[in-house]
């Protein structure tokens, strides 16, 4: 008994110590972000993980240098930026969770091919169709912060709807049936009955759609105009000077205002993703 006691014990040891080097690992970078955003330039380059003195301490010049760069607002790329991750989250949510409802209870041919259709788009490289997207984009006039968000619905639909089905398939089908026996509509149903029942998968669905479309930086760089609509990501790409330099010190201080939100979000959803995601995984 002793024996197995020690060995359990050193085994929880071991993984308490694996587990806070891969949580150090992961939080070093942001560290980093978080150091340097307050130094200046040329400090960024030549004392990366020392701790900001007098001689190199920026303050918040590096913030109000990186909002006013190159005469585009950062106000208007904050602006797109919500707006694309609002829309693109909600035609997300919206649409997939029907799809998943109506596929997890009409068995049919077409519904399993749709299915599978979305579990194997996860599997393809979005570099495989950015160019054809990029000229299809164009042609449909896809191509504004306004529009943009329908790619979005197609690229999120393969995880959102692998993850509602799992969940739709374990709420019980008597609910539904009593609901039409009290005179309710398939599409008062789903939103009076199915959609509150959700609330965990789409609290997961919606926090990994959300990091997942404020990061982004491809998809708007191949579709928008970059003259007119550019989300945070662009904007800090654009922080360059004359014959390519760039400021490192806006750019760490862009990174951080960037990622506070995502963070802010995150930690306080955090709660709901294990649920969500476990409640997915009840059923394939």
């Amino acid at each position: 008994m002793k024996d197995s006691f020690k060995r359990e014990k050193l085994g929880k040891t071991l993984t308490t110590i694996l587990f806070t080097i891969i949580s150090i690992a992961y939080v070093f970078p942001v560290a980093m972000v978080v150091l340097n955003s307050f130094k200046l330039n040329t400090f960024v380059k030549t004392e990366t993980f020392k701790f900001p003195t007098a001689e190199s301490y920026a303050s918040f010049d590096n913030f109000i240098k990186g909002m006013t760069f190159g005469g585009y607002p950062f106000a208007n790329s904050v602006f797109y930026s919500i707006v694309i991750t609002i829309l693109g989250t909600f035609l997300i949510l919206l649409f997939t969770s029907m799809a998943a409802w109506y596929i997890s209870r009409v068995d049919s041919l077409f519904c399993r091919i749709v299915y599978y259709g979305c579990v194997f788009s996860m599997v393809v490289p979005f570099q495989m169709v950015m160019f054809t997207l990029s000229k299809t984009a164009d042609t449909l006039k896809l191509n504004t912060p306004w529009t943009i968000p329908v790619i979005y619905l197609g690229f999120g639909a393969g995880l959102a709807v692998f993850m509602f089905v799992g969940f739709v398939k374990s709420i019980p089908l008597d609910i539904e049936e009593a609901a039409a026996i009290d005179g309710c509509s398939p599409i008062k149903t789903f939103f009076s009955v199915v959609l509150p029942m959700l609330k965990p998968t789409l609290v997961s669905v919606a926090i990994l759609e959300i990091m997942w479309i404020w990061n982004d930086y491809l998809l708007p760089y191949l579709v928008l105009d970059r003259t007119e609509y550019r989300t945070i990501p662009i904007h800090i790409q654009y922080l360059k000077g004359s014959y390519g330099t760039v400021d490192l010190g806006a750019t760490m201080a862009l990174i951080l205002l960037s990622i506070i939100p995502v963070i802010i979000f995150y930690l306080t959803c955090q709660k709901h993703i294990i649920k969500g995601v476990a409640a997915g995984a009840v059923k394939g």
